[in-house]
């Protein structure tokens, strides 16, 4: 037996030295598998000097399609500078197979700045100023909104739960988080943030060809963008990322069935909480479980470690009415399984701390300008969200991926209100599998 490490060589790599292309190894990977040379044989065979040619003539001897190659490639990394915050999520909504990060809202400069133009959104010139003017709006209800709980935090010490003995500076920075957690829901969907993701070629081509593929704007010129960072490093494989017409037209129809529920839904109130859960545990009649519910998740010592194959083999659907913008960004970065939401505003969620009335006129609106660009139909009236604005949320995977993501979202240092949210989610999927009460570490979010 022998085991061979294959390292990739970034394009951009001196003259004359050599170059294991992202291409490249996927092409000697291919015909590896058509062959039963080994590696060493079929490397013998290629010129590191003059990639391009060497991957021509193994790709012209393997006969596979571009998806199965180009998911060979590794891990191809690109970092997305000042895209919004709609854009960011929908590129992790839709790349199902990849690695990434997205910046917090901590470090992210809640300034009417660190926007779009109207023009890179395709907001109707008629209406820029005014969206400009809204958006202008929200971050100053955002900053007022956030001196005052920083204040009441300073002043306050039981607001914030912290362990005895916690160090001041932990201190300082537990009442800054009390504060912005609270206060995000004015954060405009329009704010520039950074991300960053990891994935195949194969997955790279799709993404492009799905983002190019929304109606919105941002989305076409930005997947033109990756494309040509892509092509770098795979340009055989990213000539399959173009917009396409089945993905198209889905794209419109999603676009069409949010206006529609806007249409009827459009609020600024507060949704009561509804959540819920679909447990599906059927299996073929020639390949019964046998094990026990306790037996697969009794072993592990935390999250991270291995569910048997009662868990693994049991599907969980589960879902919210009201999930805000806020927590979804960071919910629908479990990229197991699909999640689904429409992208719309239901509802309007402040935290208990912050007085609704108080703010009613800017939400008010902030509603009346959605109104707008719903009439129209307008694919850009995503930019008009703020974080604070609750739509449907549909999360579908295995009960293992699901009972990862509630000890996770209900941990130490989690979300108050994403917290509250798996909490409710984990107390619909007892009652439908009781016996993994006992092995599921349900946290507090202890400290904030």
């Amino acid at each position: 037996m022998k085991v061979t490490g294959l390292a990739i060589v970034p394009p951009e790599a001196a003259e004359g030295e050599a170059k294991v292309t992202p291409e490249l190894l996927a092409s000697v990977l291919a015909r590896y598998s058509r062959s039963n040379e080994g590696i060493d044989t079929i490397m013998s065979k290629v010129d590191l000097k003059n990639a391009d040619k060497s991957i021509d003539r193994i790709l012209k001897f393997v006969d596979y399609g571009h998806a199965s190659i180009g998911g060979l490639t590794g891990g191809i990394a690109i970092t997305i500078d000042d895209v919004s915050m709609w854009l960011a999520f929908k590129l992790f909504e839709v790349s199902q197979m990849s690695d990434g990060q997205e910046s917090s809202t901590r470090y992210i400069a809640m300034d009417p700045q660190n926007i779009p133009t109207p023009d890179e959104i395709g907001m109707p010139v008629d209406l820029a100023e005014e969206w400009l003017g809204l958006i202008s709006e929200a971050f100053e209800c955002y900053n007022k909104e956030f001196a005052r709980l920083d204040e009441l935090a300073e002043s306050d010490p039981t607001l914030v739960r912290a362990p005895e003995g916690t160090p001041e500076k932990v201190l300082g920075r537990m009442r800054k988080n009390y504060a912005l957690d609270r206060a995000r829901y004015f954060i405009p969907f329009t704010t520039k943030t950074n991300l960053a993701i990891v994935m195949s070629a194969r997955m790279w081509a799709q993404t492009i060809k799905h983002v190019a593929s929304m109606p919105q704007k941002e989305a076409q010129v930005v997947a033109e963008a990756i494309r040509k960072e892509v092509a770098k490093f795979a340009p055989r494989l990213v000539k399959h990322s173009h917009a396409e017409k089945s993905f198209q037209k889905q794209c419109l129809e999603e676009h069409n069935r949010s206006i529609e529920l806007l249409k009827s839904r459009l609020s600024i109130e507060a949704l009561p909480d509804e959540v819920w859960v679909n447990v599906d545990n059927s299996m073929p009649p020639f390949l019964q479980e046998t094990q026990s519910v306790g037996s697969a998740l009794k072993y592990r010592s935390n999250r991270y470690g291995y569910c048997g194959t009662a868990v693994r083999r049991m599907r969980v659907s589960f879902a919210w009415n009201n999930m805000a913008i806020a927590e979804l960004r960071d919910l629908n970065r479990h990229r197991t399984g699909h999640r689904y939401t429409p992208c719309v505003q239901s509802g309007f969620y402040l935290a208990d701390e912050t007085d609704r009335e108080e703010f009613r006129p800017f939400l008010e609106r902030q509603k009346a300008f959605m109104q707008k660009l719903i009439e129209r139909g307008e694919p850009c009236y995503v930019y008009a969200l703020l974080l604070g604005s609750q739509t449907p949320f549909e999360h579908s995977t295995h009960a293992d991926k699901f009972i990862y993501e509630a000890e996770l979202r209900t941990g130490l240092g989690a979300h108050y209100r994403y917290a509250k949210h798996l909490s409710d989610a984990l107390g619909e999927f007892y009652k439908q599998v009781p016996d993994a009460k006992e092995w599921v570490v349900e946290g507090t979010a202890e400290p904030e």
